[in-house]
């Protein structure tokens, strides 16, 4: 494109685009950044600038990488073919898809299609509710969620929302939420004991008795808490959730939208634990953003629930998803599943995972203001604080700073962003499932610079 062409996107952008999660006022004087092109790791701007990214599309999504002829042509292919019919039908990659999804994923069995996070867990909790009312005149309704988790931007994802930042301002809510504490050691006293995964387990069987086990219907968690500060739960935690839900008939719902489809090293993020969800919801790296799809997969004993004579008009699943019916979603994400397996993503993930961990633990080595560093797989974060003993969080301001130095030097870096108020000061690192040790290090290298200008 001519660059006369790219200012005239520039301004177009800059004079009608609403942007997500941003603050509008600095576009008055300077331009909103426009990114133009992507290939493997890097993506080029319109002013033509290069980036490494190391947050998959700014929001955990392009697991396989940019620039994938193959998911490309097999989206065009299906569209051109047959782009869409309600969901009250089938088509075939979202058959053919289903099938090869849930060969990953014993236990589970049934597929269900939408087109965002959100939505996805928002059909689990309409799963519940429902079940709730058929069951028990509605009372075993409440839904738990957990502090730091985060499970989509609607109003009800919003009320299963464990970030008070991102809540703030939307309420009123949809009751029958309640929150259970989290269990991130590094933020909580007792978490150099050795069983703190079992204590902070039994915190959330505290709040189900509080609220009466009758009528609690599920329990919703990230097996990694993503933008909360990415906490990976302690040794015993999920042996001991699965416990307790089984021991109150508590659905487990594990919302795998974020550590999904290879983030982890495994297919999905509670595949590394003795878990065994009732229902598992995906999205962002389902299709690696190459076309828009969400799931909800359940059990078959879940989803017999909803079975009944054709005769009762009210017993089954009401919902729908309008663009849970686009076949261009399990086209690509079909393609998406075949990359990860013809090029053995899995294993490159937990090996560079390894390597990042272990430099991002050389950084903490030498720079005081790293006070935790925590993940798995190519899921990292880095806590920064002002003091050590004190555990002090770093403003909110300055992690910003850091993350800005990082893209002054070429490499697109995560951060905590307006989500906990005063802990926002975790720095965020999710890069593609191909990338190298040669992209850690550069990734790791621009946060050792900015540190140390921050420390100057």
């Amino acid at each position: 494109m001519k660059p006369e062409n790219i200012n005239e996107i520039v301004g177009s952008d800059r004079n009608h685009l609403w942007h997500h999660l941003s603050q509008h006022k600095p576009y008055q004087t300077t331009d909103p950044m426009v990114i133009v092109e992507g290939k493997g790791m890097r993506v080029k701007d319109a002013n033509g600038r290069e980036y490494l990214d190391a947050v998959s599309g700014g929001v955990w999504t392009v697991n396989v990488g940019y620039g994938r002829e193959s998911i490309g042509d097999a989206v065009r292919d299906q569209i051109v073919k047959m782009c869409y019919f309600a969901n009250s039908a089938g088509n075939i990659p979202g058959a053919q898809f289903a099938e090869k999804l849930i060969d990953k994923m014993p236990g589970l069995s049934r597929v269900y299609y939408a087109n965002s996070g959100s939505e996805a867990n928002e059909k689990g909790f309409k799963l519940v509710r429902q079940l709730a009312a058929l069951k028990n005149d509605g009372k075993k309704h409440k839904i738990l969620y957990r502090d730091r988790d985060y499970h989509g931007t609607t109003i009800t994802t919003l009320s299963a929302g464990g970030q008070a930042q991102r809540k703030d301002q939307y309420g009123p809510f949809t009751p029958g939420f309640v929150e259970v504490p989290h269990c991130l050691a590094y933020r909580d006293p007792r978490g150099d004991d050795p069983d703190y995964g079992v204590q902070a387990a039994r915190d959330i069987e505290k709040v189900i008795l509080a609220e009466d086990p009758d009528t609690v219907g599920s329990l919703c968690l990230e097996p990694i808490t993503a933008g909360g500060g990415v906490i990976v739960p302690p040794e015993g935690y999920f042996e001991t959730v699965q416990e307790i839900c089984s021991k109150y008939g508590v659905l487990l719902h594990i919302d795998e939208v974020v550590c999904g489809m290879g983030r982890t090293g495994k297919w999905f993020g509670y595949q590394h634990f003795d878990v065994k969800p009732d229902m598992v919801t995906m999205a962002k790296g389902v299709a690696s953003g190459y076309a828009a799809i969400s799931v909800l997969a359940t059990t078959e004993d879940l989803f017999n629930e909803f079975i009944a004579e054709p005769s009762d008009k009210m017993h089954y699943f009401r919902d729908i998803s309008t663009f849970g019916g686009c076949a261009g979603g399990p086209a690509a994400a079909l393609e998406n599943m075949n990359i990860i397996e013809r090029e053995n993503l899995l294993d490159n993930v937990v090996k560079q995972g390894d390597y990042c961990l272990d430099r991002l633990q050389e950084l903490k080595d030498k720079h005081p203001v790293i006070g935790d560093v925590r993940g798995k797989g190519l899921f990292l974060g880095a806590e920064l604080v002002k003091d050590r003993e004190t555990r002090e969080p770093l403003d909110e301001s300055v992690v910003a700073g850091v993350a800005a130095d990082c893209l002054k030097q070429g490499v697109m870096i995560g951060r905590t962003n307006r989500s906990l108020p005063k802990f926002n000061n975790t720095l965020c690192l999710s890069p593609a499932l191909i990338c190298t040790s040669d992209d850690i290090d550069e990734i790791i290298n621009s946060i050792d610079v900015a540190l140390g200008n921050l420390a100057m």
